[in-house]
């Protein structure tokens, strides 16, 4: 039987969850155009909170990997509110 060898790749991934997490948030803090802030935080939430569930299941970094998902969700659900908030409010100057 062979042995099983340890890469980085969890790691790496979990980073990767982190990452996209903190991208998906930190877009809601740093930029005043909330409606273009939408479009790009909404993907990397999403692809945060993908990337997430495969690392929390591979079993490496689960803390790495809840932060990334926590963090993700977050920017995932502000998102997803403020689009809805969009849709509810035609009056807006966004929506043209």
């Amino acid at each position: 039987m062979e042995k099983a060898q340890v890469t980085e790749e969890p790691r790496q991934g979990a980073e990767i969850a982190v990452w996209l997490g903190a991208v998906s948030v930190g877009c809601w803090l740093c930029c005043p155009f909330w409606a273009l802030v939408s479009c790009v935080a909404l993907p990397a939430g999403l692809a945060g909170l993908v990337r997430c569930v495969i690392e929390h299941r591979a079993g490496g970094g689960r803390a790495r990997a809840v932060a990334g998902g926590v963090l993700s969700l977050l920017g995932t659900a502000a998102a997803v509110a403020y689009l809805a908030y969009l849709a509810t409010h035609p009056e807006l100057p966004v929506q043209g």
